[in-house]
Formats: structure tokens, C-alpha cells, sequence
């Protein structure tokens, strides 16, 4: 079948993220033929630069004008179009497809969730006065919703140790080998000064990986840079791709990431991570963070529940960093019980069958 992929990019890297990954694996996996619209091309080829050229060659991706900068002539016509995460459709491109002789499929493409209410709505119908038939899709961690976005199922821990990215090897040369590990992807918005040096104060070796533009918003260059104990040691990564970034998680001992495709990514790694959800106005996000913590605390012990809410929700790292070693443990078993779950294939295989 034909897709296109509509994306407009609203923090950067996210929405990018999740509309390249999901093209991938329609692609790479099951030979579905694609295209991505979008509205921010160089920022979407940065995210798929690591990629093994052969998958990325299978992959037609076009500026979000492209899609009906031949408005004389009809589009050519897909079997399912995905408005990802509610972008609206281009008038010009959704005119050609009033004139198709056979209608493709429009997939409204939602944020992930784990709230138990998406069960409801996922796959619902929404009437459209075009007569074009439309429906929601919800990536989600339950059995009847739309799945997680899995390609490539990362290998674990020391499998890649050596494979060091020709982006990291200066960064990684200055790791120090007792230290442990945290990456950084968060929002300017997290308490994230006050957070290191706290978690300085405890003596550890620790070296922190920023992620591209961090060492900025901690002002490390400015005039009044942050001051750390020499037992944690800051690094400023380069901006890297996903499939770089991907082995970042795998090698870190604790994760801190942002958005939709790096919190998933982080589950993935098996280890304990921080997710700092998008905030939103009405306080939704923390809703939608509580309804996740609720699936993947679920076996965990009291004390584990109790340790991993307070780091979630920025608790200084004093009051919780001891009980990693029993977090770390139960990010593996979160990790099997992720594959098993999306055995099926996940988000790419279940929208295949929703269209088929």
C-alpha cells in the first residue's frame, strides 16, 4: 500500500521523531511504499542521518509544500494518509483527493497515551462532511489500542558497547571509567541547576551527557556558569540522530528524556529514566504521567512505587537516587514485558491491519 505522512513539527525533534520512526518501520519492515510531508525537512533528515542508507532510500521525504505544489494536476492518490498528531491537511493536497476515483483512508494519529479512556475512542470513525472516511488511531500500552513504535528493538547494554557513533567518540574518550552515567533531554523548564547540584552533593562519580543546546540552557558558557563538585562531570553531546541516540540510552545507567519517541526509547534501553512529559496548561500532562506510572509501577513494590514517583515528578535525587539498583532491575522486567506485549508489531502492524 501507499502512505503519506503528514508532519508539522511543534517542539523540535519530537513530532519528527515519531513520523520518521513510524515511516521506517512501514517501510524497512513491512514493505509498504511511503512519503513524508513536512514542515521542517532539515531537521527531520538530522533525525534520520544514522540510518543504514538502504532503509532511508526506501523513504520519499518532501517539504510539506510538495504535497500540492502540482494543483493542476491530480494527486497521486495513497491508500492512507496520516495526519500526525492532528496536523491539519494541506487544502490544496485534500482537493485532489475529492477528485480520486477511489478514496484513500485518512489515519488521525494521536499522541501516545496510557490512559484508560483512549480504549474508547481508539479506532472510532469521525465523520467528515467530504465524505473521505477518517478515524482515530491512540499509540498506547494496552492490548486494544494502537501500539508503540518499536523499530529497531534496541540490543541491551554491553552488546553495543564498542559500537562507539563517530559523532560521540570525543565525547565518550573523556567518560571517566568508575563514573556512572545520566543522559539529559529535558524542556527548559525542569528544575534542572537545582537537580545536579543536589545530586552532586552526595560524593558519587557521575558523568552527565548533555543533549545538544543543554550546555546552553545551563549557561556553562556564560558569565556566571553553573558550579558542580568535581565528582560530576558535565559533557555536552553534538546533536546526533535517532538511531545515535538510541545507543546513548543503551549505555547510560539513568535516562532522563522528554517528549514521545525518547520516552519510549528509554523503556526500550531498560533502565530507570525520568520522562518530563510536556507540560501543559490545564495540568493534563500530569494526568497522563500518573496514568503511565500506574502501568508500570504495577508489580512493583511500595517502596519502589514511592521512589520512582517522587524522581518522575523532580524530586531531589537525594530522596530517591538509593534505590536504583532495584529501579534498574525493574526496568528490565518493564522491558520484556514490552516485547511481549507488542509481539504483534506494535503501532506500524496494527495500523496495517486497521486499513488492510
Amino acid at each position: 500500500m501507499r502512505w503519506d505522512i503528514f508532519c508539522q513539527i511543534v517542539d523540535n525533534y519530537g513530532d519528527a521523531g515519531v513520523c520518521w520512526r513510524l515511516a521506517r518501520s512501514l517501510a524497512s519492515i513491512h514493505g509498504q511504499e511511503v512519503r513524508i510531508f513536512c514542515d521542517d525537512l532539515p531537521i527531520l533528515n538530522l533525525l534520520a542521518s544514522g540510518v543504514d542508507p538502504a532503509i532511508k532510500q526506501k523513504i520519499d521525504m518532501q517539504p510539506w509544500d510538495a504535497s500540492h505544489n502540482n494543483a493542476r494536476h491530480p494527486v497521486q492518490t495513497p491508500d492512507v494518509v496520516i495526519e500526525a498528531f492532528g496536523c491539519e491537511l494541506p487544502e490544496r493536497y485534500l482537493a485532489g483527493l475529492f477528485i480520486a476515483s477511489i478514496k484513500p483512508i485518512i489515519i488521525n494519529l494521536e499522541y501516545l497515551s496510557a490512559e484508560p479512556w483512549i480504549t474508547e475512542f481508539h479506532g472510532k470513525a469521525s465523520p467528515q462532511s467530504h465524505g473521505i472516511p477518517k478515524y482515530f488511531f491512540f499509540p498506547g500500552f494496552q492490548e486494544k489500542v494502537g501500539g508503540l513504535l518499536l523499530d529497531p528493538i534496541p540490543a541491551e547494554g554491553q552488546l553495543t558497547d564498542n559500537n562507539i557513533p563517530n559523532n560521540l567518540k570525543t565525547v565518550w574518550s573523556n567518560l571517566r571509567p568508575r563514573a556512572k552515567r545520566i543522559s539529559v533531554f529535558c524542556y527548559p523548564g525542569a528544575p534542572l541547576k537545582k537537580w545536579l547540584e543536589d545530586l552532586g552533593g552526595h560524593g558519587q562519580e557521575i558523568d552527565i551527557l548533555l543533549a545538544h543546546g543543554h550546555a546552553e540552557q545551563l549557561n556553562l558558557y556564560g558569565e556566571q556558569p553553573i558550579s558542580l563538585p568535581k565528582n560530576l562531570q558535565l559533557l555536552a553531546m553534538p546533536f546526533v540522530s535517532q538511531d545515535e541516540y538510541d545507543w546513548v540510552l543503551s549505555q547510560c545507567d539513568f535516562n532522563i528524556v522528554r517528549g514521545e519517541d525518547s520516552f519510549v526509547r528509554a523503556q526500550l534501553a531498560g533502565k530507570p529514566f525520568i520522562w518530563h512529559i510536556y507540560p501543559q496548561e490545564d495540568r493534563a500532562h500530569e494526568v497522563k504521567l500518573a496514568a503511565f506510572l500506574d502501568l508500570y509501577l504495577e508489580e512493583a513494590s511500595q517502596e519502589l512505587r514511592l521512589a520512582t514517583i517522587a524522581a518522575m515528578t523532580w524530586a531531589m535525587p537525594g530522596e530517591w537516587f538509593g534505590k536504583l539498583g532495584t529501579w534498574n532491575a525493574h526496568a528490565k522486567r518493564w522491558r520484556t514485558h514490552l516485547l511481549e506485549k507488542q509481539a504483534d508489531g506494535g503501532l506500524p502492524a496494527r495500523l496495517i491491519r486497521f486499513v488492510a
